[in-house]
């Protein structure tokens, strides 16, 4: 399959859960020996109002975050850890959700590349309003290109909650990015949630979700706002996401 047919397929249907992270990774790694940290927060101001799941956490009026840290090991292998992913509900309330540890593969260089690719590995621990399995995993593959100003990036997300490889959920993420100069870059993102692989579902069955993005990159950090929609019934009207990174 082409990456132009992975971008189409990914973009025609479409599932977006509650989460602490909504980002496509681009194979950026932090440089060796170098300390980073990423705030990650994402508020739903009109959103679904009954939980996922009984005991779940509800959309409408929640505020999820998470700082995510990270260091360089190798210029292909950067560590990270998410803790802690917390929730304000809708009513005042705080919460704690989950902590999170990653390993990220890359190729060397992946912004002065044509092509690059890489893998991350995430391993999850949940408390029950969270994700109803208490450990689960993600692997992320990344595959993208440059093509002068724009970016094109696919994750063919597979989440697992160590319940049978044929339960693995393939949610795949896409990204198409324009560079208008050294510091601002604008992108259309979507989130994809196809359910499991032994059991794909159909485009109409799950909700889509497509945000409208824009960076700004300074020398040591940056800022990432994007204003998301859901497509249909099923999605959440309006969620805000942003994202502060710097280098430690």
């Amino acid at each position: 399959m082409t990456l132009l047919r992975m971008l189409l397929l990914a973009w025609t249907s479409a599932a977006s859960a509650q989460t602490d992270e909504i980002q496509v990774y681009d194979g950026e790694l932090a440089a060796p020996g170098q300390f980073t940290l990423t705030l990650h927060n994402n508020f739903t101001p009109s959103g679904r109002r009954e939980a996922d799941f009984p005991g779940g956490v509800v959309a409408e009026h929640s505020l999820n975050g998470v700082p995510e840290w990270a260091y360089g090991v190798t210029d292909w292998f950067e560590a990270g850890a998410y803790l802690p992913v917390y929730t304000r509900t809708g009513d005042g309330h705080y919460l704690f959700d989950s902590a999170k540890l990653r390993a990220l593969f890359a190729v060397p260089g992946a912004a002065a590349r044509k092509w690059f690719y890489g893998v991350n590995f995430e391993l999850s621990y949940n408390t029950p309003h969270w994700e109803t399995s208490r450990y689960s995993a993600e692997v992320r593959p990344i595959v993208g290109v440059h093509l002068g100003k724009v970016t094109l990036v696919v994750n063919p997300i597979l989440d697992w909650s160590f319940d049978g490889l044929g339960n693995l959920d393939f949610a795949p993420a896409i990204r198409a990015a324009y560079t208008l100069n050294e510091r601002w870059t604008v992108a259309l993102e979507h989130y994809a949630d196809y359910g499991p692989v032994n059991h794909l579902q159909a485009s109409g069955d799950l909700a889509q979700t497509a945000f409208a993005v824009v960076n700004y990159s300074s020398g040591r950090g940056g800022v990432e706002f994007g204003v998301g929609h859901g497509l249909n019934r099923t999605g959440d009207d309006l969620v805000l996401k942003l994202m502060v990174n710097r280098d430690l």
